[in-house]
């Protein structure tokens, strides 16, 4: 029998949503190990002087618990 833990962590990228969750899930795999799967649940992007600034995702990462 497996179980399974979901984490939700945001993580961020000057240049897209696909960077900013490659980003989140290198980083979240230095400590989680057993990354199943990644949910995307929400995506935001901030604005400075006009321009689009920093692309924002909550992601919601599923992995096996030992």
């Amino acid at each position: 029998m497996s179980v399974l833990k979901v984490v939700e962590i945001l993580a961020n990228s000057d240049k897209s949503w696909e960077d900013a969750a490659r980003n989140g899930v290198q980083h979240a795999s230095k400590t989680i190990k057993n990354i199943k799967s990644v949910y995307l649940k929400d995506q935001s992007i901030t604005v400075k002087d006009n321009e689009l600034s920093q692309f924002r995702v909550t992601l919601k990462i599923t992995f096996q618990v030992d």
